[in-house]
């Protein structure tokens, strides 16, 4: 399974948590978030994993044009779009960054986002469905509800986030079966500083619940 870990500011820890197991890390590129990093930040962090892990760079409403200059400078593999970005800007952004990973957020609030993602899943690579909350993108620690999504079946690979923790993480897994994962406020001690005995105890957690299912 796909593991995201998403709000990444410091060298030590993402180097850490890509050596946890972590297959993507996430890269705050909003400047109102407070777990925002700039592309020089960023690439201290990229210096410390190995290169088979994903580099992916979090927008909200940028311009083409910062994105790409965002993923030139970071030496970025993905981006990922939490603002309102329609799918056409997906299509021309996948015409601007053919080799990259283009991953669109869906803050879910009613059945109609659900609906959305049919929309999108065919200009983008990934779809993520994270938690809806009025002032903030993400990072809420609000969980969806995880029964209405049984039935959710994009045609893409998808990835469940919102509110998830280690604490919750088999309960997800049990309902549903997403392509993959990814956290942020629930291996945190604060916004941009990672508890590595979370993160630790996360891995511990999908692994089990992975090796139970196989057996």
């Amino acid at each position: 399974m796909r593991v995201k870990i998403c709000g990444i500011t410091r060298p030590e820890q993402g180097g850490a948590i890509a050596q946890l197991g972590a297959t993507a890390l996430g890269f705050i590129c909003v400047p109102a978030s407070p777990r925002y990093v700039t592309s020089v930040q960023i690439r201290a962090v990229v210096e410390k994993v190995s290169l088979n892990v994903d580099r992916i760079g979090v927008f909200a409403d940028a311009t083409g044009e910062e994105i790409c200059q965002t993923v030139a400078a970071a030496g970025l593999t993905g981006v990922q779009l939490h603002g309102l970005e329609s799918p056409n800007f997906c299509q021309e952004l996948r015409q601007s960054l053919p080799n990259v990973e283009i991953i669109k957020a869906l803050r879910v609030k009613t059945a109609e986002n659900l609906t959305q993602a049919n929309v999108y899943s065919g200009y983008v690579d990934t779809l993520l469905l994270d938690a809806y909350h009025p002032q903030m993108l993400g990072g809420t620690g609000k969980t969806l509800d995880w029964e209405k999504l049984q039935e959710f079946n994009p045609s893409c690979p998808w990835l469940l986030a919102g509110g998830l923790t280690p604490d919750n993480i088999l309960d997800a897994l049990t309902q549903l079966q997403p392509t993959g994962i990814d956290l942020s406020s629930g291996v945190e001690r604060s916004p941009g500083d990672k508890d590595l005995d979370k993160v630790e105890k996360l891995f511990e957690k999908v692994r089990s619940h992975f090796s139970l299912t196989a057996s």
